[in-house]
């Protein structure tokens, strides 16, 4: 690749398919990154990371840790879309730039996490497959925008639902709208028109027990239908299809999806 201060690089299948990955993630750190690449250990996705952001495929910066080091992370550069004929959703960061983070990329990252659980991870349901992750920047309805969305097929149906990701920083008058939106969507006819699908959940997952009983409170004054609630701690502990979710009511935990008979 041209460039003063670029260096060459033989692309592979697995570079490919990270910067296609990261078209989507947006920003990620090397454990996403090399469960999102297939890299098989840590010296091979370090050795890549290094060589596609000398290349200027990816540009790489530093957020703050809990304690007194940093952390690397990587986003797609304007030249990396174009290799993967991706639009361009990487971060606009000066290359090697130190920061504290932000409720941005603290949230980017809590999202990546469950993109990566759902479509790398193990499911143990063995008849159940991921089918496709969608990331839009486009609203959906009036101004309603997901964090993202899936959808997952098993014998006889699927499971189509959006993704909330809650930090703990959204009013519970956010929330309220949030919902009236969703209800909206449900029985408007945009959702099917838009994906295909006649139903969907939306799966709300937060960063603490609390904050999810907060959030399920402010839902239930409008329904008991179509969200679902879990943890973080819950879904890494016990895996997103172990019952670790609750409706809006009631406190009987449920898995995503009942076993396949």
């Amino acid at each position: 690749m041209a460039g003063n201060r670029r260096v060459g690089v033989v692309l592979q299948d697995r570079d490919r398919r990270l910067l296609k990955e990261l078209n989507v993630m947006r920003v990620a750190d090397r454990e996403q990154a090399q469960t999102a690449g297939g890299f098989g250990s840590v010296t091979r996705v370090n050795a890549r990371l290094l060589a596609l952001t000398r290349a200027g495929l990816l540009r790489r910066f530093f957020i703050g840790t809990s304690g007194t080091g940093q952390k690397a992370l990587y986003t797609l550069s304007a030249s990396g879309a174009q290799v993967v004929g991706a639009s361009h959703r990487g971060l606009q960061r000066r290359k090697d730039e130190s920061s504290l983070g932000g409720a941005f990329i603290n949230h980017q990252l809590a999202l990546n996490g469950i993109y990566c659980a759902l479509k790398f991870g193990e499911i143990p349901l063995p008849e159940v497959l991921f089918r496709r992750w969608v990331s839009s920047d486009v609203p959906l309805g009036p101004s309603l925008l997901p964090d993202g969305y899936v959808e997952l097929t098993f014998p006889g149906g699927a499971l189509a639902a959006f993704v909330e990701v809650d930090m703990g920083t959204e009013r519970s008058a956010i929330w309220e709208d949030k919902v009236r939106k969703y209800l909206q969507l449900a029985v408007s006819g945009e959702y099917e028109q838009r994906f295909g699908q006649g139903r969907f959940r939306v799966l709300v997952l937060a960063n603490s027990l609390r904050r999810m009983h907060s959030i399920r409170k402010t839902v239930a004054k409008f329904t008991e239908k179509i969200f679902w609630f879990s943890t973080f701690d819950l879904v890494r502990g016990g895996g997103f299809f172990q019952s670790v979710w609750l409706r809006p009511t009631g406190e009987e935990p449920l898995p995503l999806i009942k076993e396949i008979p």
